[in-house]
């Protein structure tokens, strides 16, 4: 017995070495932690339970025979992350380059069936230089194996991405299921072609974090939410996102104790809207001032920055907020706004995060480009993703919401729970100016002086209709109120909607627009 006993301390003991002390110090030199020191970053101390510790490929793959390590490239398990349990997965790099092969995919998808099983999110750390070649095409299917428990596990147990190192190829869309991808800015990158082919089709050189870096992916492509200086900063982040969320689609998010209080009023907010509807402001000022102080957590802030998405709490609870950014293309929608909207308010439905939304948008961006991009096929996703949101929806309505954007930005046919607006809001089907030369036409043409006449007319549409209380009379609008009030407001109205439950029609699943 003591022989077997002993075996068994060296096989684990192997294990925690992971591909040798050599592999662990270049691993060291890039920069980069170990697939271990990650998950003892990522968990609480003593609380990680590892499976599939000591697992090996075959002994007859393909120029391998020499390459078995327990493990076989990444480490699986349990444990708590501020005492809440989480499995997760982190790829070891010092084996093998970390290359995805047959004996991974079976480990990370026992993970992800008993974490679904459970109930629990699911972290994945990546750094892999893709799939082993030596396994052909049962690495590839092994890919597939993990991408439908990403699609099964979506909207049921949260799913974080944390890209530590390469992920290149087919690896990019495990990720890309994921609801989050948070990207390390100097060692992680994720493309599906590399620099060398890239360079071979096209003859243009790049590296491979101008290719498929943090920046790229935060700031053009959106694939990444989430950026992080480090590693331990990337983790951290991870931790952060998961207090935000429950552990399941069947929990409500956990509530901090307040430490702000709920009738906290605001001056500046009376103030902060400038007189000249020309003139854009910060919202992310007004946000800060409405949530408890210093609690938002802005999702892809550097991403379509027209809009803002992200988590913060009002009275300890998580909520979900939206809001357009006049500081940025005066808040108008565009394609990619749209995109992130949405999306956004899906996964909040998903996780039952009631949705805030902060309006001020003169509607959505013109422009040949965005018309020829499908700005239509885009734009109606916001208006899908509200209307099918059953969450408790509550919307601001700041300034402008001219035309179709004021449609879509949880107006009541949105199934908005409750709309207010500000005394600066301005709720118009268009501008004072495209309105008056379309209404007033004629008389225009006829006018001895019509450029006087025009700005009669312009005045008069503004009294009229660039205020909220024709809306308010209509019941659009719920009830005006002062903006240093918003925050007790809320805080007051996701109190009573706190139970709220709501149905759809039955039916397999939507048809989301394309």
């Amino acid at each position: 017995m003591e022989d077997r006993l002993e075996r068994l301390r060296a096989m684990r003991e192997q294990a925690l070495r992971g591909g040798g002390e050599e592999r662990i110090a270049q691993q060291h030199g890039r920069g980069k932690l170990t697939a271990r020191e990650r998950l003892a970053l990522l968990y609480d101390p003593g609380s990680f339970q590892e499976l599939g510790a000591l697992a090996k490929h075959g002994v007859n793959d393909f120029g391998l025979a020499e390459e078995r390590h327990p493990g076989d490239g990444v480490v699986t398990g349990f444990g708590k992350i501020n005492g809440r349990r989480v499995a997760a997965y982190a790829q070891d790099f010092t084996i093998l380059g970390g290359s995805f092969s047959e004996v991974q995919a079976q480990k990370i998808t026992r993970l992800m069936d008993l974490a679904l099983e459970s109930g629990i999110p699911i972290i994945g750390l990546n750094d892999s230089g893709g799939a082993r070649i030596q396994e052909g095409v049962r690495s590839l299917a092994a890919y597939g194996e993990v991408f439908v428990r990403n699609v099964l596990s979506s909207g049921v147990v949260p799913q974080i991405s944390v890209i530590l190192g390469p992920c290149a190829g087919g690896a990019v869309y495990s990720p890309a299921l994921t609801d989050f991808v948070i990207m390390a800015r100097d060692t992680g990158y994720m493309f599906l072609t590399g620099p060398e082919v890239i360079k071979a089709v096209t003859g243009r050189a790049v590296t491979a974090q101008e290719l498929g870096g943090a920046e790229v992916h935060h700031q053009r492509s959106g694939v990444a939410h989430l950026v992080a200086p480090d590693e331990p900063a990337a983790l951290n982040l991870a931790k952060l996102l998961l207090s935000y969320l429950p552990q399941n689609n069947t929990e409500d998010p956990p509530q901090l104790a307040p430490f702000d209080p709920p009738e906290r009023m605001e001056p500046a907010l009376n103030t902060i809207v400038p007189e000249d509807e020309r003139i854009g402001y910060d919202m992310l000022a007004v946000i800060d001032m409405i949530i408890d102080r210093g609690s938002l957590l802005a999702i892809q802030p550097e991403y379509a920055a027209n809009a803002i998405v992200g988590f913060a709490r009002l009275d300890g609870y998580a909520v979900g907020i939206v809001a357009n950014q006049p500081a940025v293309l005066a808040g108008a929608l565009d394609i990619d706004s749209s995109d992130k909207i949405a999306r956004f308010i899906r996964l909040c439905d998903c996780y039952n995060l009631p949705v805030i939304t902060l309006v001020d948008t003169p509607g959505y961006l013109p422009g040949i480009e965005q018309e020829y991009g499908g700005v239509i096929r885009h734009g109606a996703k916001i208006i899908y993703a509200y209307a099918g949101a059953t969450v408790p929806k509550i919307s601001v309505v700041v300034r402008k919401a001219i035309g179709g954007a004021y449609v879509a930005m949880s107006s009541k046919q949105m199934r908005c729970d409750l709309n207010f607006a500000w005394p600066t809001a301005q709720i118009a089907v268009m501008g004072a100016e495209g309105a008056t030369r379309i209404l007033r036409r004629d008389e225009l043409k006829q006018a001895a002086d019509p450029q006087a006449l025009e700005q009669q007319f312009i005045a008069e549409y503004r009294e009229r209709f660039f205020n909220p209380y024709h809306a308010a009379d209509l019941g659009q609008i719920d009830e005006i109120i002062e903006p240093r009030e918003t925050r007790p407001r809320l805080i007051r109205a996701l109190e009573i909607l706190r139970t709220k439950v709501a149905q759809s029609p039955p039916r397999k699943h939507g048809l989301y627009p394309s």
